[in-house]
This record gives C-alpha cells, structure tokens and sequence, in this order.
C-alpha cells in the first residue's frame, strides 16, 4: 500500500537518486568539480566551524585533486597531516555511500563525528544521515572504496 508517508520519502530521495550513480568505471578518489570538494577548505570545517571557499592561489594537491584553502596555516596543517582533516569517503556524500554508491556533495551539507569530516549531497540528505550516523558510517566504510569500481 503506498502512504503519502512513502510517496513524500521517495520525492525527497528523487534528487539525490537522480545525481547519484552506481561507479561503473574507477571513479576518481576524491570528489571533485574543478577543486576538491568543490573549492572548500577542509581545515575551515574544524578551525572555524563552517564550510567556507578557499581561496585557488592558496593550495595543495593530495590524492589526486586540488585543495583550496583560506589561509596559508591552513594549507600547511593539511599538507603536514591531510587524512586528519580530508572529509570521508574521498568528499562524496556519505549518505549516499552508506547505501553503495556515489554522489556529489555541497560545502554546507557537513558533519563532523568522532574526529573525522562528513560530506552530503545537501542539508535534507544530511539530516537523513544524521538520524543514524554510527549506523550509516558501518554502511558506508563496507562499500569504501570499492564502490569507485
């Protein structure tokens, strides 16, 4: 029987379902739209607590992309540890790892749990994510990275 409950939680899902993408080819391990994680600073989530656009001229490569940065010291904290301050699952969304495959995510759409950065596809998805985070994560590390093909 289909609810308004359900017909509501499929439209909610359609965006992501539709962005989303099962990798059938090696997909790149961080995610990336001309930066990292779309130009965000990672540092910036844990310094500043926010998600904020770094600046191209302040940079560093890492794992085959580019990061962005605000600030020259928080280019260097990243370069001298970048796995303390890389957002999981190379920056794709994590909800939508925690169900085996891939999707963009937003800089707003974070989450920090544990020490360690969380990405979404957007402020809905994370709130998705956020009602079972020890829960999603389990999900999501059984199909990183494999699900990069």
């Amino acid at each position: 029987m289909i609810t308004r409950r359900s017909t509501l939680g499929l439209l909610a899902a359609a965006p992501l379902a539709l962005t989303a993408r099962q990798a059938t080819a090696m997909t790149d391990p961080v995610f990336s739209e001309g930066a990292a994680i779309r130009g965000a600073d990672p540092v910036a989530y844990f310094t500043l607590g926010v998600g904020l656009i770094g600046d191209s001229d302040i940079s560093a490569d890492w794992n085959g992309a580019t990061w962005h940065f605000v600030t020259e010291d928080h280019r260097a904290a990243f370069v001298a540890d970048p796995e303390a301050y890389a957002p999981q699952y190379g920056g794709y969304c994590a909800f939508a790892m925690s169900r085996g495959y891939i999707a963009p995510t937003v800089p707003e759409a974070w989450t920090i749990h544990e020490g360690k950065l969380y990405l979404n596809f957007s402020l809905d998805v994370r709130s998705r994510w956020q009602n079972d985070i020890p829960g999603n994560i389990a999900a999501a590390d059984d199909h990183w990275p494999e699900v990069l093909g």
